[in-house]
């Protein structure tokens, strides 16, 4: 019976550590993800709004990266760099 009890608690501890090794990454994803999200919609205002005015922001890969790291300041800093 002792070793049913062990087994079980050494199960928690596992799925425990399991739940901590996990749970930082995940927060990291959705934070990129949300970034990305908000920086893309960024860009697309300025590029509906700056078309009035010749302002445009090219949509690729790099533009892309450093709104998903960067988010909203990433953006501003694209329309600053000509």
């Amino acid at each position: 019976m002792e070793i049913n009890i062990l087994t079980f608690l050494a199960c928690i501890c596992f799925l425990f550590l399991l739940g901590r090794i996990f749970i930082i990454p995940i927060k990291l994803i959705l934070k990129l993800v949300f970034n990305s999200i908000l920086g893309g919609i960024l860009i697309l205002a300025i590029n509906f709004i700056g078309g009035m005015f010749g302002l445009h922001i090219a949509i690729n890969f790099i533009t892309c990266i450093v709104v998903g790291i960067l988010g909203v300041p990433g953006a501003i800093i694209l329309l600053i760099i000509p």
